[in-house]
């Protein structure tokens, strides 16, 4: 059983690693791959219709913990326990949830303190207490219904029972909405949560590039370069970490030598593989292999940057956008970029006949 800590409006974790708010979905992956004796059984799951519009999601069952990411931006936005049985959570230190502590609504106030009175779901018999960056979810019964108004607190069960949490979400801000029926937790056909999105935390910059947005530029016949806008980690004046705005232009026909001074060293460097059918050709046994084109990777930023191996010049910019079900997906971070195409001076109706014929 995992034993986490959880931190409000942050994240979950313990001292050895930490799923934060706001982290790129393949800094997740590598945190589960490092635990791999411990974390098993994850499924990733994504919608195959729309990838683009319905959440990313981590889920580890054998654990009760979902991580769902931003469909766009590929960044952690909720982490969620759904299964309180699975896993050992603390606060501040404070146990509040494990095999021997039932986490009802006693031990919720006594380790997070009193709060206003929560807000009731009618349609799925939940009860919420939500804090800032943080709820807890209660099933009620239908039948106590009539008595949740001054409170969960002011609801009187048999027995001298306590409701008990059913699940606990993390989040970014004052609260969250899941916009969905109740799910199984393999199921993301049509679930999609709301919550704000945090900037990449300080803690997962380590010392890279990362890209916000990537403009392609053109000139009235051709494409000429990229300007990326990027930021990563520096120190105020006070030595303190903050966060630092990049901005460059790279072009074709810039050296290796300007790339690399523009977006630091690549994080890998790949030749282009030779031509494997040259062994069948007589002539070419007898002389030396050509050089090879050879990529700058640079997998935080979502580019690829090829040089000719003759002139070591740029000759093409590869953009990764890490789609979903890709073959290298998850390698790179996805790559945000915008392309503005200007519109034909021609009529575009004068491109079909009556009969949708092209002319």
């Amino acid at each position: 059983m995992l034993d986490l800590e959880i931190i409000p409006e942050r994240s979950l974790g313990c001292d050895a690693w930490e799923f934060v708010l706001g982290m790129h979905f393949s800094q997740s992956v590598a945190i589960i791959q490092s635990q791999v004796g411990t974390i098993r059984g994850v499924q990733v799951l994504y919608s195959d219709q729309n990838p683009l519009s319905v959440d990313l999601v981590i889920n580890m069952p054998q654990d009760g913990v979902r991580l769902i990411f931003d469909p766009v931006a590929q960044r952690l936005k909720i982490i969620e326990i759904y299964n309180m049985k699975l896993v050992k959570l603390r606060y501040s230190g404070m146990c509040f949830n494990s095999a021997e502590i039932t986490p009802s609504i006693e031990h919720v106030e006594h380790c997070f303190g009193a709060t206003h009175p929560g807000l009731y779901d009618s349609q799925r018999h939940l009860f919420a207490l939500n804090f800032r960056g943080l709820s807890f979810y209660f099933p009620v019964d239908s039948k106590f219904e009539p008595g949740y108004a001054h409170g969960l607190g002011s609801l009187q069960f048999p027995n001298g029972g306590s409701p008990v949490v059913s699940r606990t979400t993390i989040y970014y801000g004052s609260q969250h909405q899941v916009n969905s029926s109740s799910q199984p937790s393999s199921c993301v056909s049509s679930c999609v949560s709301a919550a704000p999105l945090p900037e990449l935390p300080l803690s997962c910059y380590r010392h890279q590039l990362h890209l916000r947005r990537c403009h392609v530029l053109r000139d009235r016949h051709a494409t000429t370069g990229l300007r990326l806008h990027m930021f990563t980690q520096g120190t105020s004046r006070s030595l303190e970490a903050v966060r630092m705005s990049v901005s460059r232009v790279v072009r074709f026909g810039d050296s290796c030598q300007w790339v690399s001074r523009a977006l630091g060293a690549p994080q890998r460097l790949y030749y282009k593989a030779d031509d494997k059918m040259r062994i069948h050709r007589a002539a070419a046994r007898r002389r030396p292999p050509p050089a090879s084109d050879y990529f700058f990777n640079y997998f935080t930023l979502g580019l690829d940057v090829l040089f000719d191996a003759r002139t070591h010049q740029v000759k093409k910019f590869v953009l990764h956008t890490n789609y979903p079900g890709h073959y290298n997906f998850n390698t790179y971070h996805r790559c945000e970029f915008e392309l503005q195409v200007q519109p034909d001076k021609c009529d575009p109706n004068s491109l079909v006949d009556r009969g949708g014929a092209v002319r």
